[in-house]
């Protein structure tokens, strides 16, 4: 526990040094960059649906006996299409919050993935910094390539999407639908953090044995800095920090092990 908090002090601190602070500001501009496009090409697309509606209803009615059936087809256009839904108190109630709700979501996992990808490229510098800084006796072998990690990314990213589709019922049961929501985002989190900091520092065998001996360890610290990422937008600033504190980890492992062979 001790060894813990040591490590977590340390990476505060190298969090505030001058390069580690102009590292943390590239994830930032460039998620920011990527959003502020993906917005207005998605707001577009939205607004462009939101063109026209084709609306039609029927009603029939009794009299005399006799069944009269009135039919009602209209087209809503533009604004009249909101004035439609904002009509009425319920409808507008459901679509406020649906639209407020899972943009919300949508925004905020999409900001984690954008951030993760970014970070991906920054990782070899925090490292390298890391390693002049504090462990120049431990040698950053690495066993990462441009293939291996291009191929990985678009395999957990594959899996991801399969354990949302997968979860989709049990995102109508409460509590148990904020893990659903959750897990396989924090599966490709934890699989994409760990890949680029062990990659970075240890041969492939060593970081087999990190992966096998800490594993619960590991995924506790991945879950705590995967919680803190769901504050909105902390993710953006907090991603080197991360770099840093698994870093460390990492560093110390490998140290480790090294000197035990």
């Amino acid at each position: 526990m001790d060894n813990e908090n040591s490590v977590l002090t340390l990476s505060i601190k190298d969090l505030f040094t001058s390069k580690m602070l102009k590292y943390s500001i590239l994830p930032f501009i460039f998620s920011v960059i990527i959003m502020y496009i993906l917005f207005f090409l998605v707001a577009g697309y939205g607004l462009e649906q939101l063109g026209s509606m084709d609306v039609q209803t029927s009603q029939t009615t009794m009299q005399n006996g006799i069944p009269h059936t009135e039919s009602f087809e209209a087209t809503l256009e533009g604004t009249a299409l909101i004035q439609f839904l904002m009509s009425s108190a319920i409808t507008s109630w459901i679509a406020t919050f649906l639209v407020y709700t899972i943009g919300t979501f949508l925004t905020l996992y999409f900001s984690i993935f954008v951030a993760l990808i970014i970070i991906g490229f920054l990782t070899p510098m925090i490292l390298k910094e890391l390693h002049i800084r504090h462990y120049n006796d431990v040698a950053m072998t690495g066993h990462s390539n441009a293939v291996e990690g291009i191929f990985l990314v678009l395999k957990w990213a594959f899996i991801m999407i399969g354990l949302f589709i997968l979860f989709v019922p049990l995102y109508f049961i409460p509590l148990v639908n904020i893990i659903a929501f959750n897990f396989p985002l924090y599966y490709f989190f934890h699989k994409i953090m760990t890949y680029d900091v062990s990659s970075n520092i240890a041969t492939k065998e060593e970081a087999k044995q990190i992966k096998y001996f800490n594993a619960t360890t590991l995924r506790l610290k991945t879950l705590g800095l995967y919680l803190i990422s769901l504050i909105p937008f902390v993710i953006f600033f907090a991603s080197v920090f991360y770099v840093i504190y698994l870093g460390h980890s990492y560093f110390l492992e490998v140290r480790k092990m090294r000197k035990e062979a």
